[in-house]
């Protein structure tokens, strides 16, 4: 069963205590549970040929898949549903790939939201060290109960509820913290060379993902949107924010990718049509390297000037619509390098309940930058110390002039808007 475009999912991980939409998930469970519960092996099998067919990687990480079949599905039995998603797991931790992972029924579940944009949890997302095996956070999602504890992107997760993670696997994490709305977890931290300790209440969480406000400044007002994630009301929101502050007559935007983890591929690209009149918004190239472009649609809503803030936490489908913005110079980015992941993955459901996430694609700029592990570096580069990050989330102060980032920011949209209007003087008259 594979899954639409609009299935596809580009955050950090997949596993992560986020909103992430599954399209064409459980669609043939009931007449197909019974089969697989009764022949666990053709699980085995289902997982193998989905790799075989779909994985980004025709080497399989240099890994004899045909041998792994012949190991995993035609050498051995399974008697129970977990011995087969036991050997799963094994099998797949061959290609070295956090992204690509199984789900049990259970997992996929938690993993499946409703359009609502709800979930239920501490609000991060993690991903796992390739080089240090460690638990890393993506990024907190603002205003869930991690961030407000003061969790930060680039922590590392040591210990949850005193037990160490030390070659923990992603779903394993994600299942010790997650549980029912109003328990605590406590999670250990180590943030440089300090360790911290927080205790966090889970909550059920309403995430909308698009914030916005008319701020004032010397050359006019400006439209300030905050994007936290790409999930299923993006688009939609996003939308409405640029016509409203439009409607206002601003003369300037500047747009906050910062911590943003990712999401569906198709929001990227929609949000990036709203800003990008024409030309390739990103390509996707799958295992034979057979290049799949995406392009504006021809209806951008605006064309004034735009400055985007990015950090280490923008992730993914972040780094698509802010790569596009910078090599298409219809905005400038101010930050810090972003996070640097440029693979896309396929969720799709299994025969019986159970899910899995596959890498498919990595994608590509515009200007064909293949941003997987080096991010996409800033026009302006401006940092924060972790003092700073912890005042501006105690306070509230993102997007204010008390955010070092954002002042920056405001500084370069106003000289940008002040050379636009310069062109527009210079300009030659049709008169």
């Amino acid at each position: 069963m594979v899954n639409t475009k609009r299935g596809l999912v580009l955050g950090a991980t997949a596993a992560a205590l986020t909103a992430v939409t599954v399209t064409g998930a459980g669609l043939h469970l009931s007449q197909s549970q019974a089969f697989f519960q009764e022949s666990p092996k053709e699980l085995v099998d289902e997982v193998w040929q989905i790799i075989n067919l779909h994985y980004v990687d025709a080497t399989f990480n240099h890994v004899d898949w045909k041998q792994v079949r012949q190991d995993y599905v035609k050498s051995r039995e399974y008697s129970t549903k977990q011995d087969a998603y036991e050997a799963i797991r094994e099998m797949l931790k061959k290609l070295d790939d956090p992204y690509t992972r199984f789900m049990d029924p259970q997992e996929f579940q938690n993993m499946q939201i409703d359009t609502s944009g709800e979930l239920t949890g501490v609000g991060i997302q993690l991903t796992k060290d390739e080089e240090t095996d460690e638990l890393v956070v993506i990024s907190p999602i603002e205003d869930t109960p991690a961030f407000e504890a003061g969790i930060q992107a680039r922590d590392v997760i040591t210990k949850i509820d005193e037990q160490s993670t030390e070659g923990m696997d992603i779903n394993t994490a994600v299942n010790l913290i997650r549980g029912k709305a109003g328990t605590d977890v406590t999670l250990t931290i180590r943030r440089g060379t300090e360790q911290i300790q927080f205790t966090v209440k889970r909550a059920r969480i309403e995430i909308h993902p698009v914030r916005y406000s008319l701020q004032e400044s010397p050359t006019g007002p400006v439209g300030y949107i905050r994007l936290n994630q790409f999930n299923a009301n993006a688009t939609s929101e996003m939308r409405a924010a640029i016509q409203d502050l439009e409607s206002k007559n601003v003369s300037g935007y500047i747009m906050d990718l910062r911590s943003n983890p990712g999401g569906l591929l198709h929001a990227s690209v929609q949000i990036a049509s709203m800003w990008i009149p024409q030309g390739t918004i990103v390509s996707t190239v799958n295992r034979i390297g057979s290049p799949e472009v995406q392009s504006a649609n021809g209806k951008a809503m605006t064309d004034k000037p735009l400055v985007v803030l990015v950090d280490g936490g923008s992730a993914s489908a972040s780094e698509i619509l802010s790569g596009a913005l910078q090599d298409h110079k219809r905005g400038v980015l101010v930050g810090t390098k972003t996070f640097g992941k440029g693979l896309v993955q396929s969720v799709r459901g299994l025969g019986d309940g159970s899910g899995l996430a596959v890498t498919i694609a990595k994608y590509l700029t515009p200007n064909g930058r293949d941003i997987n592990h080096e991010g996409i570096a800033p026009d302006v580069e401006i940092d924060l110390t972790d003092e700073q990050r912890q005042q501006i989330r105690r306070e509230n102060l993102i997007g204010s002039p008390q955010d070092p980032q954002y002042a920056k920011a405001l500084q370069v949209l106003q000289q940008e808007i002040a050379a636009s209007r310069r062109q527009q003087a210079e300009a030659p008259s049709l008169k």
